[in-house]
């Protein structure tokens, strides 16, 4: 292969349109502008979103809720993706991240740790929030809780 050889795929460039160059072309008169209107005209056509007039659908519809931006966005994990953590491991939030125990790792506030499921080692782990299921039952398997940040 040589460089002076090398040229764009089958059909990748293709030609402008050439409107108004006469009657033979296809396309020549209005330019397939139609007869006069908005859209025929210089810099004519609507703004996207424009309904004619008519109140538009993003003012009729009626505004709900908001979103607190000082909320903080935990990283949740349920007892039972601790299950087959081995035993005397430290669980953290760069733990959970680096084995994908989490359905969703954020950049968030830190690790949250909720009871759902069981857990039978003792592991000890340090998160921002535990609820209190979680807490019992960690520290009755033998492990322990640590909060942190």
């Amino acid at each position: 292969m040589r460089i002076d050889t090398l040229s764009p795929a089958e059909g990748a460039r293709t030609s402008s349109k050439r409107l108004g160059r006469g009657i033979g072309s296809g396309l020549g008169k209005t330019s397939g502008k139609g007869h006069k209107g908005q859209w025929a005209r210089s810099g004519g056509g609507v703004r996207p979103g424009f309904e004619g007039g008519q109140m538009p659908m993003h003012r009729r519809v009626p505004k709900r809720g908001f979103h607190n931006k000082w909320a903080k966005e935990y990283t949740i994990i349920n007892l039972g993706q601790l299950e087959n953590v081995p035993a005397g491991t430290v669980v953290d939030y760069d733990y959970v991240a680096e084995n994908s125990l989490a359905k969703e790792v954020k950049n968030s506030a830190g690790l949250k740790v909720l009871g759902g499921g069981e857990i039978k080692v003792a592991l000890t782990v340090k998160a921002a929030k535990f609820s209190e299921t979680a807490k019992a039952a960690i520290e009755k398997a033998g492990g322990t809780c640590e909060v942190v940040g």
